[in-house]
């Protein structure tokens, strides 16, 4: 999604969303059913208990069937999510989690415009949802409506002043629109309320596509500190000592990187750029070749080991 340097390995950033749930309060199927904290797994085994044994009723069964349906959602379960979550309109059709939980559903589907008319109503019978906001501002993002996805985001954070995905996913439509002030004081504060390896290589993107390169190593940096054995956030930063004529530095990095992800095209071809540049010609040779292995036709492979005269 992001328009990629001649070196840059892309990078996606993934949106999730928490479930809205009510209190946690009863029985210890119950708590883990709604805790914000439980995993998608376990999430789906104490909401079918709930479920099974009817321990619940009325809203709180709805919301089992709600919570159920985000943690298959987040599983990519789909139908099965929707299945949940359709009972969950059923048994409450005020309820403002299911159509929410709903939407990113049929978001995942592909289906923006159900999508948004299910945010439409979640936001309808709770005005004060903000990740409601946030997820339909993410679907007219979708479809190509970047003013619009804007407006929602604005609307979440108006909402919830410390909502991170609002932050991040408005960060990255303002990075799309080239933007860059407004995607980095988004992301600058996504990172102070949430530091993790994607908040800093997102706005470590942004320094670098506003050619602020040293911020961007640092970005780099801290992505490998909250994250040492993930290869994005090494291959990002080899790539910014390449551009600055670090080769060796470039190279220490590439070799993390594939250390932790050796499927990573980009990693060959980069650590081939940087060998090449250190005079290591049979090294080089032997990267842009794992590279063309990996993505037979890659122009700057295939053009380097013909310029080397090793085709």
């Amino acid at each position: 999604m992001r328009v990629p340097l001649s070196l840059l390995a892309l990078l996606a950033a993934l949106v999730s969303t928490a479930p809205v749930s009510a209190a946690a309060e009863g029985a210890p199927a119950w708590e883990a059913c709604v805790g914000l904290t439980s995993t998608p797994d376990a999430r789906i085994k104490a909401c079918s208990t709930v479920i099974d044994t009817r321990s619940e009723g009325g809203q709180r069964l709805a919301g089992a069937y709600c919570n159920r349906g985000h943690g298959l959602t987040e599983k990519r379960e789909l139908d099965a999510a929707l299945s949940d979550l359709d009972e969950a309109v059923r048994l409450d059709p005020g309820y403002a989690c299911a159509y929410n939980n709903r939407g990113r559903v049929y978001s995942f589907k592909r289906d923006y415009d159900r999508a948004i008319a299910e945010y439409d109503q979640a936001i309808k019978l709770d005005p004060s949802l903000a990740l409601a906001y946030s997820n339909r501002g993410e679907a007219r993002f979708n479809k190509g409506d970047l003013d619009g996805a804007i407006a929602d985001f604005d609307a979440a954070i108006e909402r919830d002043p410390n909502c991170v995905t609002a932050y991040a996913n408005r960060g990255f439509v303002y990075a799309r629109k080239h933007d860059a002030a407004h995607a980095l004081a988004d992301y600058s504060m996504r990172i102070k309320l949430a530091p993790d390896l994607i908040a800093y290589i997102d706005r470590g993107n942004v320094y670098r596509d506003s050619e602020q390169l040293d911020r961007a190593a640092a970005d780099y940096g801290e992505a490998i500190r909250v994250a040492p054995t993930d290869a994005r956030g090494w291959r990002n930063r080899g790539m910014i000592r390449l551009y600055r004529g670090d080769n060796k530095g470039g190279l220490a990095d590439y070799d993390k990187a594939l250390q932790y992800d050796p499927s990573d095209v980009f990693s060959w071809n980069n650590r081939g750029q940087a060998r090449l540049r250190l005079g290591d010609r049979q090294g080089a040779i032997a990267d842009f070749r794992k590279a063309l292995e990996l993505r037979p036709g890659l122009p700057s492979a295939h053009d380097a080991l013909q310029k080397l005269g090793a085709l």
